[in-house]
């Protein structure tokens, strides 16, 4: 199959979800994960009309957004306090998980001098391999970057799933959604993002309440 092939095949996917859990095609964005992918196949993105991509490494993602300036790109790998200097492009900062690295991003984005749009990470299945808060540490974290990082802005959580089959990860996805909403009405936020779903579950995820999915290899054809 095409590039092209593969994108429209992802957009009817997500298309069917949306239509089985009742919800507006409009209300899914679809981030393309390029780290494996060539300058070329992301051109190729861009001229099918896909305008976000993720990155999981720093200084790609700088070269990317150099080269690439008119799409949105988002950084979705762990971040190193160090890296966070080299971070100003990016519209979305996929990975907060610690405390020092809200401190980091905010004093960043003073020097830049405009908030930080950022996600929160959580482990929601408690995974050693993965990073991100214990969901029951995401309150209180989230209460305090609001109240100490001015210039952290907080759009919602971001998760990745246990790699297992599709409908096996539909708890993990309605446990975040459910997080996510109970964290915006107790503590009054109005976030617009719940990132999660990848290449193996988004499907699922989308009918779980995902607002953001982030596929690699089912657009690009490469390991995500």
């Amino acid at each position: 199959m095409t590039i092209q092939d593969n994108f429209y095949l992802v957009q009817d996917r997500i298309r069917q979800a949306c239509l089985r859990s009742n919800r507006k095609v409009s209300s899914v964005k679809l981030l393309g994960v390029s780290k494996y992918a060539s300058d070329g196949a992301v051109r190729s993105m861009i001229d099918l009309g896909l305008g976000r991509f993720g990155e999981s490494r720093v200084q790609q993602g700088a070269e990317r957004i150099k080269t690439f300036p008119e799409v949105e790109w988002h950084f979705i790998g762990t971040l190193q306090r160090n890296k966070v200097r080299h971070c100003e492009g990016f519209v979305l900062i996929h990975s907060l998980d610690r405390w020092s690295l809200a401190q980091e991003i905010d004093k960043r984005a003073r020097g830049w001098g405009r908030p930080q749009d950022v996600l929160v990470q959580v482990n929601i299945a408690g995974e050693t391999s993965k990073h991100g808060l214990e969901p029951d540490e995401v309150r209180d974290f989230v209460e305090q970057v609001k109240a100490e990082c001015p210039y952290v802005n907080m759009r919602g959580l971001m998760m990745m799933a246990p790699f297992v089959t599709p409908e096996e990860t539909r708890p993990y996805f309605r446990e975040t959604r459910e997080l996510y909403d109970r964290l915006q009405k107790e503590l009054q936020l109005s976030w617009d993002t719940l990132s999660m779903g990848m290449t193996n579950d988004f499907e699922v995820a989308i009918e779980e309440g995902a607002t953001l999915v982030r596929i690699g290899s089912a657009l690009f054809g490469e390991e995500e």
